[in-house]
């Protein structure tokens, strides 16, 4: 299993016989060069996205088009972008489950929002989630946008993950802090990745605190496009 940061919360994940792209901002990513969108997103088979803010979705839809592959996500806010502009889509809900090659990708509970600009301001476009990823003998847990919730304890009852992609930001999502109580009440991680960081001043842009905080465990600090290999 490969692990690339793409910068701010999107990643490339290298995983059995799939090659999936989660949240891919690309185009005003500040920590991701033009020049290397090509090489992020090479052989990509499918795209996950957690919601719809813009540093999350921004031209996806363009994205799916170009690659010829399949949008993952909330029902709603896929079977909108299905119809009107016709990609191919993979739509679900929290609780569900769906296989995508040899990976058993299960949608989990997020607490943040999701909205993208309309011609009249904000509009609702279903809401946040986090995805469960199972294969290779690893559960990996990205939590998306959110805060700590009580369900996480629910989450590592039931998927048990020892991979832990966490939002730990700040200002709109957990901070460092926050991350760090959540993965030590409610999980058992071998290996923690912070993400949703260090993109803009108003952000964390150490991940010490999680590092101190969490003894025996993994944290590593990705940097753009070097690959974390777990065996």
């Amino acid at each position: 299993m490969k692990i690339i940061w793409l910068g701010h919360s999107a990643f490339r994940l290298e995983i059995a016989d799939q090659i999936l792209l989660v949240d891919p901002w690309l185009e005003g990513n500040p920590m991701l060069g033009e020049d290397q969108y090509e090489a992020a997103t090479q052989g990509a088979t499918h795209i996950l996205l957690t919601h719809a803010h813009f540093d999350h979705a921004g031209g996806v839809v363009e994205l799916a088009k170009k690659l010829n592959v399949p949008l993952v996500g909330q029902f709603d806010l896929l079977s909108y972008w299905a119809e009107k502009e016709g990609i191919e889509v993979v739509a679900f809900n929290k609780g569900g489950t769906v296989k995508l090659g040899e990976i058993a990708v299960t949608m989990v509970n997020a607490v943040h929002s999701s909205s993208m600009m309309g011609e009249t301001g904000p509009q609702c476009t279903g809401s946040e989630c986090g995805f469960m990823l199972a294969a290779q003998d690893h559960v990996l847990y990205i939590s998306g946008d959110t805060d700590v919730t009580a369900d996480m304890g629910i989450f590592n009852d039931l998927h048990a993950p020892d991979i832990g992609i966490l939002a730990a930001g700040g200002h709109f999502t957990m901070d460092m802090e926050r991350a760090t109580y959540a993965a030590k009440k409610f999980f058992n991680f071998k290996t923690v990745i912070p993400c949703h960081y260090r993109t803009f001043p108003i952000l964390e842009q150490s991940a010490q605190v999680m590092k101190d905080g969490l003894p025996g465990v993994d944290v590593i600090e990705p940097e753009v496009m070097q690959p974390i290999t777990i065996s």
